[in-house]
Order: structure tokens, then sequence, then C-alpha cells
């Protein structure tokens, strides 16, 4: 029996070693690719997980102007939105429910062709000055139940009147719940709200970077 184990004992540690040594390998690039991507680095929120919804209205002609603006349909990010996103995402799967996305980053040079199409700053920012969305930090979205049902949010996205408002009073009681719970988890997850529309949310670190045409690759 002692000489089948120090038989045995060479292989052990040879398997033990090497497996050890993969995994320290594994490690050091997961430190390294963290480290590497700057907080501020602007990227594909699909590369990072799969567990959101995603129905890009201005990649269609399905939107308030009636015209498609994205060449593809691709929600980048800057790194830090993605990473509060992923968290609020997170809170909403435990209560049964998932973020679908309406929108996200938006280069400059779209937001002056949504800006030549309607030109008027109750809907659309003014590129001169630029928006939330065209630095990274923003997106629209809703929610959608464990069947993908959107959650009746009182109007659709992008209906610019009082009723898409927050503090709209004159909706249901479903509605308002829905609306505060979306609210609530994403203002916890560091986000802040848009009070004339329950589908925007800002990231509340962000609001300082800088404006960005910086544009992704159809794939």
């Amino acid at each position: 029996m002692l000489s089948y184990f120090k038989l045995l004992l060479p292989f052990c540690i040879f398997f033990c070693f090497t497996s050890c040594k993969s995994q320290a390998i594994l490690s050091d690039k997961l430190e390294l690719n963290s480290s590497a991507t700057n907080d501020t680095t602007f990227v594909n929120l699909k590369e990072y997980t799969s567990d959101f919804v995603y129905d890009m209205k201005y990649a269609t002609e399905d939107n308030f102007l009636k015209t498609k603006v994205y060449d593809c349909a691709e929600c980048f990010l800057r790194l830090k939105t993605v990473k509060a996103l992923i968290e609020a995402n997170k809170k909403f799967i435990e209560k049964g429910y998932k973020i679908k996305i309406f929108d996200c980053y938006r280069p400059l040079d779209i937001q002056k062709k949504m800006w030549t199409i309607v030109s008027n700053p109750k809907y659309v920012a003014n590129p001169a000055k630029g928006s939330i969305h065209n630095r990274g930090g923003a997106v629209d979205i809703t929610l959608v139940d464990s069947s993908g049902t959107e959650l009746d949010m009182g109007t659709t996205f992008d209906f610019f009147g009082i009723e898409a408002s927050h503090n709209y009073p004159k909706v249901s009681e479903v509605v308002k719940q829905n609306r505060i719970l979306l609210k609530t988890l994403m203002t916890n997850s560091g986000f802040n709200s848009f009070d004339s529309e329950w589908w925007h949310y800002n990231l509340k670190s962000g609001l300082n970077d800088k404006v960005s045409n910086a544009k992704w690759d159809c794939k």
C-alpha cells in the first residue's frame, strides 16, 4: 500500500501544481483586463452580461422621429455606467424583473441628426450643449416581467406629455407602483431620474464627462 502511494505521489504533485498554475494565470488575466479598462472607456453592454432585454428604438423607425438614426442596434456606455446598470439589474432580477433598454450612448453626430429632424429642446437636446446620452452616462429603460412583458408605465417610451412625468397623479395605482419600483432601485444604484420622463436615468458620476462622438462598428 505504501509503495502504491509513493507511485501516485509524483502525479498528485504534478496535477496540483498544474491546476494552481492555471488558476493563477486566469486570475492574472482577469486582473489585467480590469486594470487596463478605464471606468470612462466606452464598452458594449452585451460583452459584460446577457441579462438585459433590448429594443433599441433609434435603430428602427419605431420612435417619435419616425426615422432610423442608428446604423445598428448596440448599447455602448462608459464602463462605470455599465457596472452601475448591471448592479441595478441584479436587484430587479431578485424581484422577478429585468431591465429593457431603449437607448444608451448616443454619438454627437446622431444628436445633430436628431436635432435636424426635430429642432425642439422639449424633445431633443441641443447638440451645441450635448446631452448626458452623448456622454455615455444615460439610459432609457423600462422593466419586463419573467415572461418578457413590459410593466405598465402609463405611457409609451418617448411620450412627451405631462402623463409621462414621475409626479403625474392621474395614473392607476399599478402604474404608480411600477414607476416607484423602477425609480427606487435605479436611484439606489447611483442614477438620477428625469422628472418629465419616467424612462430616463443618468449616472450621477457621469454628469461631468465630456461629450463624445466616438462611434461603434456594425457587425
